[in-house]
C-alpha cells in the first residue's frame, strides 16, 4: 500500500467549517469518505454581529439538525487581518523542549503584550519550521462570546494557511517543486503557497494579482514563470453538491470543513484554549469502544478459554488413540490367540493325563482282583468304572475295591448270579484323583 492509499483509506469523517467573511459567517458540511467528498449542504448568515445571537444561532442549529450533524463542532476561521501568521526556523529543539522556545520568541513575533497575546503554534511536516499564529485575547474573547451567545459548539479557531495546508493533503500529496493559490477575498486578495525552500507562504495583500504573485513567488523562491492556481482548483473537488453551492466563493469554508472532517491533520494550529474546545464529534467515541471491544473480546476469551482447551486436550487424546488403536487391537489379538493356544496345550495335556490315569486304573484293578478272580469286561469312563467277572466269593469284591486309593462307593450293579465255577457279578465304583 503506497502514502496516498494509506490517506485515502484514512479520510473517514464529518465536518462543519465557518468562516468569518467579514461581517458574514460562511457555513460549509462535508462528508469525507475514501471515495471523495460530499458536500451537504451550505448556509450564509448574513451581519450576524447585527443580528440577535440567538436568532441566527437558531439558523444555525436547524441547517445542521437537518443534515442529521447537530451533534457536530465547528471549526472557526478567522480573518486573516486579525490573526499574525509567523514562521519560526528552530533547527535541533526537539518537540519536548519546543513550547519553551516558542514562548521565548513570541515577544519579537508579535506587537502585542504578553497578556494581550494569544498563540499557538505546529511543527511544518518534519522540518525545523514552526508555523505561528498570534492573534489578540479580546478578538478571540469577542468570537468565543458571540457563538457561545449563539450556541454554537466550537472545536477550534484557526486560520487559512493550516486549513489549506490540511485540505489539499486529505487524498495526495502535493507536488515536491511547491505550487502558488490566489484567492479573492473581498477586496483582498488570499495567497498560499508551498516550495522546497519555505513549506508555506500565506498573506492576504491589497494589491493586484500580478504584483501580489510576484511577491510570492519571490518569498517562495519559487521559478518566475509558475502559473497561480485557483485555490477551489487545489482543493479536492466534491463529487456531490447542493445544485446552488458555488465552491469557488465558498473554497476557505469548504477548506476549513475538510481540515476539520478528518482525524488525522497534517497541520493543526487552534488558538481557542483548550478548556473551551468542544468535540462532540462521534469519532470521539471510537477509541473508547474499540477498548471496550477488547475488553469483552478478552474477557469472553478468558471464559472460553478452558472449554476450548479441553476440547483442543480431548480432541488430542482421541487422536493417540486413533494413532494407538492398531497397536491395542494387536496386542489384543495377541492375548486371544495365547489364551487358545494355553487352552490346546492344557487340553493335550489333559489327555495325556487321561492316558496315564486309565493305565494307573487298569494297573490297580488288575492288582486287586487277582485269581481265582477273573474279569470278563472292563468299562472304563472318567468318573467310574465297571467290571464283570466271576469269583469264588463277590460280595468281598466291595470291601477289595474300596480298600484302593482310586476307588470308592462301590456297589453291585445287577445282583450276584451263580456261576460254573462261582459268584457272576457286576460292579460299579467311582474313581478318585482323575482329570475332568
Amino acid at each position: 500500500m503506497t502514502a496516498a492509499d494509506f490517506k485515502k483509506w484514512l479520510a473517514i469523517g464529518t465536518g462543519v467549517g465557518i468562516e468569518i467573511a467579514g461581517e458574514n459567517l460562511m457555513v460549509t458540511v462535508v462528508r469525507v469518505r475514501p471515495s471523495g467528498v460530499r458536500v451537504l449542504g451550505e448556509l450564509t448568515i448574513p451581519r450576524f454581529s447585527e443580528q440577535p445571537a440567538s436568532e441566527w444561532g437558531a439558523n444555525y442549529a436547524n441547517f445542521l439538525k437537518k443534515l442529521g450533524v447537530a451533534h457536530l463542532s465547528a471549526g472557526v476561521l478567522l480573518p486573516r487581518d486579525e490573526v499574525i501568521v509567523r514562521q519560526v526556523m528552530l533547527p535541533g529543539v526537539s518537540d519536548k523542549d519546543l513550547a519553551a522556545a516558542i514562548r521565548f520568541e513570541i515577544d519579537s513575533l508579535n506587537p502585542y503584550s504578553e497578556e494581550e497575546a494569544v498563540f499557538d503554534w505546529a511543527r511544518i511536516a518534519k522540518t525545523s519550521s514552526i508555523l505561528v499564529g498570534i492573534t489578540r485575547r479580546t478578538v478571540l474573547e469577542r468570537y468565543t462570546t458571540r457563538f457561545a451567545e449563539a450556541g454554537v459548539k466550537v472545536a477550534s479557531f484557526t486560520f487559512s494557511a493550516p486549513s489549506i495546508y490540511s485540505a489539499v493533503r486529505i487524498y495526495s500529496t502535493p507536488p515536491p517543486e511547491g505550487f502558488l493559490v490566489l484567492e479573492e477575498a473581498g477586496d483582498e486578495l488570499e495567497v498560499y503557497g508551498e516550495s522546497p525552500a519555505r513549506p508555506i507562504f500565506s498573506a492576504r495583500v491589497e494589491r493586484s494579482a500580478a504584483s501580489a504573485c510576484t511577491l510570492a513567488i519571490s518569498e517562495l523562491r519559487l521559478a518566475p514563470d509558475t502559473e497561480p492556481v485557483a485555490l477551489h482548483d487545489k482543493l479536492p473537488q466534491p463529487l456531490a453538491a447542493p445544485a446552488d453551492y458555488d465552491l469557488p466563493r465558498a473554497s476557505l469554508a469548504y477548506a476549513t470543513a475538510l481540515a476539520g472532517a478528518c482525524w488525522l491533520r497534517p497541520l493543526a494550529v487552534n488558538l481557542l484554549p483548550r478548556e473551551q474546545r468542544q468535540s462532540t464529534a462521534r469519532l470521539r467515541f471510537v477509541p473508547a469502544i474499540a477498548f471496550a471491544s477488547i475488553a469483552l473480546l478478552l474477557l469472553g476469551a478468558v471464559l472460553a478459554y478452558p472449554k476450548y482447551a479441553d476440547g483442543q486436550y480431548l480432541a488430542l487424546l482421541r487422536a493417540e488413540i486413533h494413532k494407538l488403536e492398531p497397536q491395542a487391537r494387536k496386542a489384543v489379538d495377541l492375548d486371544h490367540q495365547i489364551a487358545i493356544a494355553r487352552n490346546r496345550a492344557q487340553t493335550l495335556d489333559t489327555f495325556r493325563a487321561r492316558t496315564r490315569e486309565d493305565l494307573e486304573a487298569t494297573s490297580e484293578i488288575t492288582k486287586l482282583l487277582t485269581p481265582p478272580t477273573w474279569l470278563t469286561s472292563l468299562q472304563l469312563s472318567r468318573d467310574s468304572v465297571t467290571v464283570s467277572g466271576e469269583t469264588e466269593q463277590a460280595a468281598a469284591l466291595l470291601k477289595v475295591l474300596d480298600s484302593s486309593r482310586q476307588f470308592r462307593g462301590s456297589a453291585f450293579v445287577i445282583p450276584i448270579a451263580r456261576g460254573q465255577n462261582g459268584d457272576l457279578f457286576t460292579i460299579r465304583a467311582t474313581r478318585q484323583g482323575v482329570s475332568p
